[in-house]
């Protein structure tokens, strides 16, 4: 995992700009409610505008940086993983229906005896 580090950035400037995030993503909610006898197209234009600079500003402080980092890992690893076949999938449900069905009985027959052994005690 990469530990880079920004010495620039400081936990102030940080809370400022995700307070900035903030107020850009209300900003842009309000908006697209507030104006609503506008256009649709032009409303969702301006409210993916103010989400895009949102995240963009996000991006610039450390957390947002670190999610951005796991993200593209997280992408590495979904790509080394190896699926399998149709043939295996549908192996693999057979067998797992079966034993579904194998342990249904069982607990069904053991809910009988049980029936059974309660009625005899109570009468």
């Amino acid at each position: 995992m990469n530990a880079k580090t920004d010495a620039s950035s400081s936990p102030k400037l940080d809370a400022v700009k995700w307070l900035l995030v903030g107020s850009l993503i209300t900003a842009g909610l309000f908006g697209f409610y507030y104006f609503s006898d506008t256009s649709l197209l032009l409303r969702v234009i301006v409210l993916l505008a103010a989400f895009g600079a949102a995240v963009y500003i996000a991006l610039q402080t450390v957390k947002g940086q670190g999610a951005w980092s796991f993200a593209q890992e997280a992408h590495i690893e979904v790509r080394k993983v190896v699926w399998p076949t149709r043939q295996e999938t549908l192996q693999m449900t057979g067998v797992v229906l079966l034993m579904v069905i194998i342990m249904s009985l069982m607990i069904w027959g053991i809910d009988s005896i049980l029936f059974l052994l309660v009625r005899s005690v109570t009468g």
